[in-house]
């Protein structure tokens, strides 16, 4: 358009025919033409901008065919929607979407919405998401932490006009999200997993966690009241921090029932191998291990393996009970529904993004299970009362004097680290009592 104009001669105007004042017929007709030119150029733009998104089914000839066949035009409603482009024109383009617009938010997951896990907990929290007002959400399951998560990143940016996005795989910040942030300045990103460190990564992307360990370490407690071997199993994806983070503070909680408890683990590679994790599994309950737990995207295999097995389980992610009646006795549940609405209140207030969020028991991010039929009294009495310290906010999982599993000390004698010591987030290291190695 500005190349077109560019080109046109500018009209030279005699002053007498300024004088002259055209009849009013030919100023209204005069005036219709002009209107009817704006208004297929807004239509033909709009056309264009859907078939670009891969919306809109017809062709442009039969749009402007239908357009220039039009023999009336109605100017007040016109003039009104004119008026109305032309001063969301002249807005921000942020504040131009605010105005008109809900807040349009993506999620995506490494895995199926319904694995009864890790990705079932993000997409119960963002089912709940659904139904505030003035927010509309879109979902991708089953995308890998390769460059995919990037192709769906910009879809949902480029198409659907996303503005906050949750990426929920651990492994998608590291290069995905960080490249994305980059390329889409005005796009705020909210990855799991507590990866992001000022001044180091993009300021509008951030990450958000929640302190689950304290949910595994009632775990621990409640499975060292009910293990008759003092033999537990641990089934884990990969030894980074969150994970290290959680075995440990299983095996702690079991232990300060039972100091001779110990707890073996075998790490399957990745997040989601149903396969290795049965095997893993029926490995465990072979070496008399007969309380099982896990930090996979997908327990049920091995909450129903156990099941099978007559061996007792602890949940993670969601509420497995339902997989295993008889030997579930508790579980470490997400509450993501906590910083998801953080995140959606800060953007639908034009607030800046919000870098590093986290919290426990006590901020509503993390919950346990109800307890199944074979949790004692005793048991019980003994982990809500450490639930409440918890809630409390005085309760300290990892404190000395602490030793790793191979005999060096990681946490000298009278040191407590609170939930928040960002030290706990580089956890590379499994206490003792763990049999097993990074």
């Amino acid at each position: 358009m500005q190349s077109l104009l560019s080109r046109t001669k500018p009209v030279q105007v005699q002053a007498d025919n300024l004088r002259r004042s055209p009849p009013t017929a030919v100023v209204e007709r005069w005036h219709d033409q002009c209107l009817l030119v704006c208004m297929l150029v807004y239509k033909l733009v709009f056309k264009c901008v859907q078939m670009l998104r891969g919306r809109c089914a017809g062709s442009w000839q039969r749009t402007l065919t239908k357009e220039l066949s039009m023999s009336s035009i109605d100017r007040r409603t016109l003039l009104k929607l004119m008026g109305l482009i032309g001063a969301t024109a002249a807005m921000p383009f942020s504040v131009a979407r605010a105005a008109d617009n809900p807040l349009v938010v993506g999620f995506i997951y490494v895995g199926a919405r319904d694995d009864f896990g890790y990705n079932q907990a993000h997409a119960e929290a963002a089912a709940i998401i659904k139904t505030l007002p003035n927010v509309v959400v879109i979902e991708e399951e089953n995308v890998p932490e390769t460059v995919a998560v990037q192709k769906s990143m910009e879809a949902m940016i480029r198409q659907d006009g996303a503005t906050l996005i949750f990426p929920t795989s651990f492994g998608y910040f590291d290069p995905h999200v960080i490249k994305m942030a980059e390329r889409f300045p005005d796009v705020h990103f909210a990855h799991c997993g507590g990866l992001w460190t000022e001044g180091v990564h993009p300021t509008n992307a951030g990450s958000f966690f929640g302190y689950i360990d304290e949910g595994q370490y009632l775990n621990g407690v409640v499975a060292g009241f009910a293990s008759k071997t003092k033999k537990l199993g641990f089934i884990a994806a990969k030894p980074v921090p969150q994970v290290l983070r959680n075995i440990n503070a299983f095996t702690l909680g079991a232990r300060s029932v039972d100091p001779e408890i110990t707890t073996t683990v075998i790490f399957t590679g990745d997040w989601s191998l149903p396969i290795k994790e049965a095997e893993a599994a029926n490995s465990l309950i072979d070496q008399s291990c007969d309380v099982l737990t896990c930090h996979v995207d997908g327990p049920k295999v091995i909450v129903e393996t156990a099941e099978k097995r007559g061996a007792m389980t602890c949940g993670y992610h969601a509420d497995q009970s339902a997989l295993a009646p008889n030997g579930y006795l508790t579980g470490a549940e997400w509450n993501w529904e906590t910083p998801y609405r953080a995140h959606v209140a800060a953007s639908q207030a034009g607030q800046p993004m919000i870098n590093f969020l986290r919290g426990g028991l006590k901020e509503g991010f993390v919950k346990t299970s109800p307890y199944g039929p074979l949790v004692s009294d005793e048991a019980k009495a003994r982990a809500d009362a450490v639930k409440a310290e918890m809630l409390a906010g005085g309760y300290s999982i990892f404190r000395g004097p602490l030793k790793d599993n191979q005999g060096n000390e990681v946490i000298a004698a009278g040191t407590a680290l609170g939930q928040t010591d960002v030290v706990l987030e580089s956890m590379d290291y499994l206490v003792e009592g763990v049999r097993g190695q990074i």
